[in-house]
Parts: structure tokens; C-alpha cells; sequence
């Protein structure tokens, strides 16, 4: 009989978790052969609009009776906090009667943890719990002290940085040997083969001009206000640039403000969300990363296999380690004036571009879905 693995990861927004949880599971159900059945659970109706490509791709969902999603405030910090709260309490007998029903090998948990670990302090499973640490976590008194008085149930913790598992050793909440790093499943190779053939750039200036690209939301956390002035600043010598940021998100409007107010709007384009990002990232020259923290993210990755040129923050906790302190591509102080316009500056005048583009590209291949079920399995086992 196959054994049972269930993911937990409710989302309010399409963020890199998402797509994190997604190809983990996909990549988990696509190479295990017959040893695991896959499960991800509908908590709240997130997970409506994958319904049709889990199917094709043999994932199984299993619904929770309510279907808030839609209804839900997701924007502003104060209103996803409430759905965050509701959710908690909406799912917490669902979840454990799923987990006793169903008694899965494992239960692995990315997003709103803090209700699958409760369930775990409170009472006796025959499932063992994973916990995904990403991006940054806040490790305030609350939680610094929780993960402790539950570290020894857990299973295990992962990490998709080298750089946040040390940092997680370093606080000694759990045992060393608990923490392992886990590189996210970021790239289908075959998917990106057929992906970038899709391709088409209808921005006149693109034409004539070298293009940056940039994606994410935007929010706070991707820092783009700082990414526009930057720009405007370095591109008031280098006309040759222009900036194509993809990304739809509560900061719109006051970056499009911006954009008009710095008398921009030939030079920076606010592109809105795509689905596809290579059939536009091989048109660029430059992707930069202007975040505040990021795990390795997403979009650095998938730039690195499009041939672009990696200009990124020396954010936590992930970056730095994936341009390998520098080595292959350039590092600017986060969030420091000045310093993203340099790296720019300093972009123009390297020689060894090339060299270091098919540095990154190789370094790429750890973040494989392939890469990672080998990884992840391993860690099962």
C-alpha cells in the first residue's frame, strides 16, 4: 500500500510559495514511483483555480468544507492578518480529524504552520511533521520560544538556503540534525524548453533599447521604489537601458506615481503579472533583484537559466549564496543609495559577462525539480 504524504500551505495570494508547494508535491508524485500518494489540501478554497492542472499532473486534493477564498481580505497587513486568524480557527477540527482519519506517513507544512504544530503539541499523531522555513522569519519571543517547546515533536525542518539553515543552527531551537537544506523545485527543464519559444516583447523602445527586467508582487518586500530610483539615477548617463518591472500588487499605484513624477514613462514599464516570464526574460540583458530578504527566489533562478545577467541585493537569505558571494554575477549593499546605480555603473565596464552568465546558468541545476525530489526523498527516508 501506497503511504500517504499530505502538503499544508493555505495562501491568500499567488506568491512563491504557491509555486513552491505546487512543484514540490509534482515533483514528489512525478519520480517516487508506486512507494508515496500525494495530497494537497484545499483548506479554504486556495486551491480552486489548480484543480485542472493538479489533475493532469496526478495530484490528489482533498477539500475542507469551506470555501472562503474569494470572500477573504488578502491586501493590507491588518486585513490578512484577520483571514490568517479565521483561517486558523475554520480549519482547526478539519484539519485534525483529516490527520486522524487518514493517518498520512507525513504532513508537510509551508504556509500558516503555527496551526498544524498547535495540533501537534495538543495531541498524538501517527504522522510525522515536516516544517518549511522560508524567506525571512520573524523570530520574536512568541514563536522563538513555540518552535522550541515543539521542536522535539517535529520531524524535521527544511530550509531552501544554506545561508537560513546556518542562521536556524545558530539560534538552537532545534536539534542540528532536524535542519536540512532543501532547495526549492523551481525549474522543469522540459517546461522551459517549450515555454521560451512563446515569446513576444510589443514595447517600441524594447526594440532599440537594452532591457532590465525585474518581477515579483509588488510590495514593500521587492523593494521597487528603491529598484525605479536607482535606475533613474544610473540611466540619466546610460540612455541605453530601459527597465520592464513584471509584477501586479498594492504598490502599484504609487510606483506608477513615481514613474510619471521622475518623468519615466519611456524608460520604466510597469508590464502587470505574467505567466510565462521566459518568453520575456529572452529578450533582456539584466535581471535584478532589488528585495529586502528573498529566499534564493523564484525569478533569480529562472533568470539565471534565460542567459541573463544577475544583478541582485546581498538581502538574507539567499541570494548571496546562490551569485555565490559575487562570483557570479554582481552583489549591491540592500537597500543602500547609490549602490544599486554602482553595480549598474560596474555592469557596463565588465569584461568577463559572459563567463560569469554560464556560471550562474550551471549553478541553476540544484534547483531542478528533479534536484529537489532527490533531496526531499532522501529526507523521507
Amino acid at each position: 500500500m501506497k503511504k500517504k504524504i499530505f502538503y499544508w500551505s493555505p495562501c491568500l495570494n499567488p506568491v512563491g510559495t504557491v509555486k513552491s508547494t505546487l512543484n514540490s508535491a509534482i515533483s514528489l508524485q512525478k519520480y517516487n514511483g508506486e512507494k508515496y500518494e500525494i495530497n494537497l489540501i484545499n483548506a479554504f478554497g486556495e486551491w480552486e483555480n489548480y484543480k485542472g492542472y493538479c489533475r493532469d499532473k496526478n495530484l490528489k486534493i482533498l477539500d475542507f468544507k469551506f470555501k472562503l477564498y474569494k470572500y477573504l481580505p488578502k491586501e493590507g497587513y491588518i486585513q490578512s492578518r484577520l483571514s490568517y486568524v479565521l483561517i486558523y480557527f475554520i480549519c482547526f477540527f478539519q484539519l485534525k480529524s483529516l490527520l486522524k482519519k487518514h493517518k498520512p506517513e507525513f504532513l508537510i507544512c509551508h504556509l500558516i504552520t503555527s496551526l498544524p504544530l498547535t495540533l501537534l503539541y495538543l495531541f498524538s499523531f501517527d504522522t510525522k511533521f515536516i516544517l518549511r522555513i522560508s524567506g525571512m522569519p520573524r523570530l520574536n519571543l512568541i514563536r522563538k520560544n513555540f518552535w522550541k517547546l515543539i521542536s522535539n515533536k517535529i520531524f524535521c525542518v527544511t530550509s531552501p538556503s544554506e545561508e537560513l539553515k546556518y542562521k536556524l543552527i545558530e539560534k538552537k531551537i532545534f536539534v542540528n540534525k532536524k535542519i536540512h537544506f532543501l532547495p526549492d523545485a523551481i525549474l522543469n527543464l522540459k517546461d522551459f524548453s517549450i515555454l521560451k519559444k512563446k515569446g513576444e516583447l510589443n514595447i517600441l523602445q524594447a526594440k532599440e533599447k537594452k532591457i532590465i527586467f525585474s518581477a515579483g508582487r509588488l510590495t514593500k518586500q521587492k523593494n521597487f521604489s528603491y529598484l525605479i530610483k536607482e535606475f533613474d539615477e544610473f540611466s540619466k548617463n546610460n540612455n541605453d537601458f530601459i527597465l520592464i518591472i513584471l509584477g501586479e500588487g498594492e504598490e502599484k499605484e504609487k510606483l506608477e506615481k513615481m514613474i510619471h513624477q521622475r518623468n519615466l514613462s519611456k524608460k520604466v514599464f510597469l508590464y502587470g503579472r505574467v505567466n510565462n516570464v521566459f518568453k520575456y526574460f529572452q529578450f533582456g540583458e539584466i535581471f535584478i533583484l532589488s528585495s529586502l530578504w528573498e529566499e534564493v527566489g523564484f525569478v533569480i533562478v529562472e533568470a539565471a537559466l534565460s542567459n541573463l545577467f544577475v544583478i541582485s541585493s546581498d538581502c538574507p537569505n539567499g541570494p548571496t549564496e546562490f551569485l555565490e558571494k559575487g562570483k557570479n554575477g554582481i552583489l549591491f549593499k540592500n537597500n543602500k543609495k547609490g549602490e544599486l546605480k554602482n553595480a549598474l555603473k560596474k555592469f557596463v565596464k565588465l569584461d568577463e559577462k559572459l563567463k560569469m552568465r554560464i556560471s550562474l546558468k550551471k549553478n541553476s541545476d540544484k534547483y531542478t525539480m528533479f534536484k529537489h525530489y532527490l533531496v526531499l526523498s532522501k529526507i523521507l527516508s
